[in-house]
């Protein structure tokens, strides 16, 4: 091999600053970092990336080509905010995948997926506990994508995650009501329940269930006006 093709193939691999950036932009919409007609600008993302301005600024304008972010003026990019038609849609496709990706899962756990579940839930629990409901929707994205990923099957995450983002920055609304309930609280032992027992459609359900759940809480406040609409 060539000294340029051995230098070729080490750029190649080398992490690109804005594929990095836009990766990680990108997984803090979808864990509810950012809310619903939040503007965002090159500077403030660029500050919370720990970036410069152009591998923020390509981020953006990527989002806004996946049409995750928007614009609501010339220069001015906001999350876009759902509609209840939006939310109904996305409901659908996410009990349809998700509900599919948890039943596969179930073939390829093991222990120790079941402890990490458990792991991760007592950090969601302290989070309530605390009213801190950022780091519990932070951790309540890791409890759902283990199991996803369990699946075996990379498109079908994707294709979840694609969900994820556009519903990620409403799940602040599912606040302080599903923390005084516990309904989440309640789905996510009836999934590590399921787990343990090796029961496909008991897993199934328990995932659905925090769809329907959430849709519900969603749908409530986006009619009521708690959730801007």
């Amino acid at each position: 091999m060539s000294a340029t093709q051995s230098t070729l193939g080490k750029q190649m691999q080398a992490p690109n600053l804005g594929d990095t950036t836009y990766e990680e932009l990108r997984d803090r919409l979808t864990r509810g970092v950012y809310r619903p007609g939040d503007k965002l600008t090159v500077r403030s993302v660029a500050e919370a990336l720990g970036v410069s301005s152009t591998p923020a600024r390509d981020a953006i304008n990527r989002l806004v080509a996946d049409n995750s972010l928007v614009y609501a003026g010339p220069k001015t990019v906001i999350v876009p905010v759902l509609t209840e038609a939006d939310l109904r849609e996305i409901t659908y496709i996410r009990l349809a995948l998700e509900g599919l990706a948890a039943e596969l899962a179930m073939e390829r756990r093991q222990p120790e997926d079941v402890e990490n579940l458990m792991e991760i839930q007592t950090k969601i629990n302290s989070a309530l506990l605390a009213k801190s409901y950022a780091a519990a929707l932070w951790h309540n994205k890791e409890f759902h994508f283990l199991v996803y990923r369990l699946s075996g099957m990379p498109h079908l995450v994707a294709m979840i995650e694609a969900q994820w983002l556009r519903v990620g920055p409403s799940f602040y609304g599912l606040y302080p009501h599903f923390a005084e309930e516990r309904q989440g609280v309640r789905n996510h032992q009836m999934a590590i329940e399921a787990m343990m027992d090796g029961d496909r459609g008991a897993l199934r359900a328990a995932f659905e269930n925090d769809i329907r759940e959430g849709y519900r809480q969603l749908r409530s406040g986006l009619l009521d006006g708690r959730i801007r609409s």
